[in-house]
This record gives structure tokens, C-alpha cells and sequence, in this order.
């Protein structure tokens, strides 16, 4: 007879018994439980630099007399006085101004829905004093100008590329690559000094820190990384933005609000002759000097004398005098600068409405956007891409084609989704 004992297995041996098809008096056989395969584990997702906020401020940066007051009053669409001739002539920030940002899917869902209210995603513009050389000591507007620039999400660069009799330059002559240069070493110059001083506040601070506990290894780390980042701005001469940071590094780089890790889009100032024939002597210096410097960023030519001068015009008159100069429409293209932004929207019979969230929002945050409570008490949301509608043209046939789909929580919002959103009561 067998022994109950020896059919028992040993305790925490990785075994089990197995279910013989038929009765059989010889021994059960013991066979190793197999574990499932661990998952791979995924890429990281990557901290953004800037702050976590939905509202975009841009700031309008340039050298005095590159005209960057009269690009502000064209692109905000306001009448702002501008005086560009005289020396200093902006002494402190424009008015913000709400800017709609165009946007070709908007306009297709509101010819689709036909509603009683139309809200587009908006850029608030702010027209910042001109820069000049030793802002960062206090030449010019300097503290006050570079505390306004801290204050937005991203930068337009502007310097002026031609040459006028009537409208003088704050360095003698135009060159806008000294230009560009002067901006950025008077902002590396400013961030450097914040940085040394947070460090410095850092080290204070740590002094009576041991080595045991985990908030003393942390601050002894963000010292490492504010160490880190002073020599990538001081020493190897680079902007923030372009430095490779890990999500704690980028956690540290936030916190500092550094000028250098803005997005930036660079303005090119043209003549209404040089841009309509798309040719000019200084654009390939530019871009050679944006290569160099700040690979990534974009370059966007365009010409206010030419928008001085379509401005007034009907929208069908603009578009025959553009026509007619052979230009495009440029202050519709600079809008839209290089963030971490996208839009999601809601559409009805009431309102169509387009949301700006920071990429990598979940669900429950991007309706948060429109309400707290929304956010509080989010149970899911039904989600379909613009495309998949534009394609099928309703929202019935996108529900049969299987494309409306209910997501929770966890669900990334990618942009142009268009949602409708459920919570509880």
C-alpha cells in the first residue's frame, strides 16, 4: 500500500501533482509548476520640460527695432502704438492678447456640426520689451525684461534681416546673427546666475545632512543635478532645452524655471521683396547658425511690412494680394510653437470646442480641463479620433465601424481625439 507520507511533496518545492486520465496504483508523478514569462519591461516615459499647465503663454523676443512690437500688433490682430524708432521705445510688456489658433480640423467639425457656438483653441500672446547686450546685468529693461520672459511657456526669437534707412538698429547695423547670438548669451548669462545661486542655497542647506536617510540622498542628488546643469549651461555653452535629462534630472530642471529650457521659435524679419521672392542673404547664415547652436528649433521667415499691409484687406482681398506678392499666409504658420501642447475636442449641436491639454494628459485629467468635477468623479469617456469621423462622416457610422471607443482611466489622449465624457453624479 502507498504512503500517504511519501506522495506528500516537500513544503515549498515548485511542485504539483498531476490528474492521471486513468486509475493506476503506480505513484502520481511530480511535475515543476511553470512560472509565466515576465513582461518586458517598457521604455520610460519621458518628464517634459516646463511647467504642467494647459494655458500656453508665448513671449515675442527680440533686439529693439526689429519690429517685434508691430509682428505682436499683427499677430494678436490689435492696434498696439509703435513707435519702433525710438531708442527704449517699449518700456514694459504690451497688453496679453487671446490669439485663436488655426486649426483646418476645427473648421471641418463646425461645418459638420453646424453649432450654435464656436470656441477654437487659443494662444496667449505676450509682447515683450526688446533685449539688448548686458540685459543680464542690467543693460536696457534688463531684470525686468527677463523676469517677463520667465513667465512664459515658450518664445518667439525675432531679429530683423533688411536693411532701411528709416528705421535704425539698436547694434548700428543689421545682423542677425549677432542678433540671435546676443539673445542667447544674455539668457545663458541669466540662467547661470540662478543656477549658481540655487546651488548655492542647496549646499547651505545640506551642510548638518547625514548619509543614511532617504531625503539626505535626495537632496545630495539634486545637488548632483543642479551641479549637472550649471556645467551644461557654463562650461559645454548649450542651452537647457537641448540637454539629455532623465525624468528626475527634468523634475529639477522644472523647479528652476530656467530661461534656456523654453521652447523657442526663431522669426526672421524679411523685406516685403525679400519674402515674396523667397531669397535673402542672411537665411542661410541663420539656419546655419540654428544647425549649429540650437539643432532642432524652427525657423520661420515672414515680412510685417507685407502684413501691415494685408492687414486691412478682406479676407478675399488678402488672399488675392498674397497671391499677387506670391507669399502664403506666415502669422497663421508662427502661431504655433514647438510645445508639449495638443488638442482633444468636444462637439455638439450646442458647441463645437477645442481643449488644450499637455501631451500625455490621461482621461481624467483632459476632462478636468472643463470642469474639476468631471476629473473628481470621472467614470470614462467615449473617445473617437477626428480622422475615423472625417473618414466614415458621422458619429453612427463611426460607432459601426467600431471605432468609438470607451476608455478609462489609464487611457493618454492623443491629439485630435474628440471626446464626450462621463461622471458620476
Amino acid at each position: 500500500m502507498l504512503s500517504f507520507l511519501a506522495l506528500r511533496p516537500r513544503f515549498c518545492d515548485p511542485l504539483v501533482f498531476t490528474t492521471p486520465r486513468h486509475f493506476s496504483s503506480s505513484t502520481p508523478r511530480l511535475v515543476k509548476k511553470r512560472m509565466p514569462p515576465k513582461k518586458a519591461a517598457g521604455p520610460e516615459k519621458k518628464t517634459l520640460l516646463g511647467r504642467p499647465g494647459n494655458n500656453l503663454k508665448i513671449g515675442i523676443v527680440g533686439p529693439f527695432f526689429s519690429q517685434y512690437s508691430s509682428f505682436g500688433a499683427l499677430i494678436s490682430l490689435q492696434e498696439f502704438p509703435m513707435s519702433e524708432n525710438r531708442h527704449f521705445s517699449t518700456r514694459c510688456p504690451r497688453p496679453e492678447a487671446r490669439i485663436p489658433v488655426p486649426d483646418t480640423r476645427f473648421e471641418w467639425l463646425c461645418e459638420t456640426y453646424k453649432p450654435a457656438s464656436r470656441v477654437p483653441a487659443f494662444l496667449t500672446c505676450i509682447d515683450i520689451a526688446g533685449l539688448t547686450a548686458g540685459a543680464s546685468t542690467g543693460a536696457g529693461l534688463g531684470n525686468a525684461f527677463l523676469s517677463h520672459v520667465r513667465a512664459v511657456d515658450g518664445i518667439f526669437q525675432m531679429v530683423r534681416a533688411f536693411d532701411d534707412a528709416e528705421v535704425i538698429h539698436v547694434e548700428g547695423d543689421v545682423d542677425p546673427v549677432r542678433d540671435m547670438q546676443i539673445i542667447q548669451t544674455e539668457l545663458r548669462l541669466k540662467d547661470i546666475e540662478w543656477t549658481e545661486k540655487a546651488l548655492e542655497n542647496l549646499k547651505k542647506t545640506s551642510r548638518s545632512l547625514g548619509s543614511t536617510s532617504l531625503a539626505d540622498k535626495a537632496k545630495k542628488e539634486e545637488i548632483a543635478t543642479v551641479e549637472r546643469i550649471l556645467k551644461h549651461i557654463k562650461e559645454d555653452g548649450k542651452d537647457v532645452r537641448k540637454g539629455d535629462w532623465n525624468n528626475k534630472e527634468i523634475d529639477v530642471v522644472n523647479s528652476l524655471m530656467l530661461l534656456t529650457a523654453k521652447p523657442v521659435t526663431y522669426l526672421v524679419n524679411l523685406s516685403e521683396k525679400d519674402y515674396a521672392r523667397k531669397k535673402n542673404k542672411w537665411l542661410p547664415k541663420i539656419k546655419a547658425w540654428i544647425d549649429e547652436n540650437n539643432p532642432g528649433d524652427s525657423l520661420i521667415p515672414f515680412s510685417v511690412a507685407l502684413e501691415e499691409r494685408l492687414a486691412p484687406l478682406s479676407p478675399a482681398e488678402r488672399e488675392e494680394a498674397q497671391k499677387e506678392a506670391g507669399a502664403t499666409a506666415p502669422l497663421a504658420r508662427s502661431r504655433r510653437p514647438a510645445t508639449p501642447l495638443i488638442r482633444y475636442f468636444t462637439c455638439g449641436p450646442d458647441e463645437v470646442r477645442a481643449w488644450t491639454i499637455r501631451k500625455g494628459t490621461k482621461a481624467p485629467q483632459a476632462a478636468g480641463v472643463i470642469h474639476s468635477d468631471f476629473e473628481n468623479k470621472f467614470v470614462c469617456g467615449e473617445i473617437m479620433a477626428y480622422e475615423d469621423l472625417k473618414e466614415h462622416g458621422s458619429e453612427a457610422a463611426v460607432k459601426a465601424a467600431g471605432k468609438l471607443r470607451q476608455q478609462g482611466k489609464p487611457y493618454e489622449m492623443v491629439d485630435g481625439d474628440i471626446a464626450y465624457w462621463k461622471s458620476g453624479a
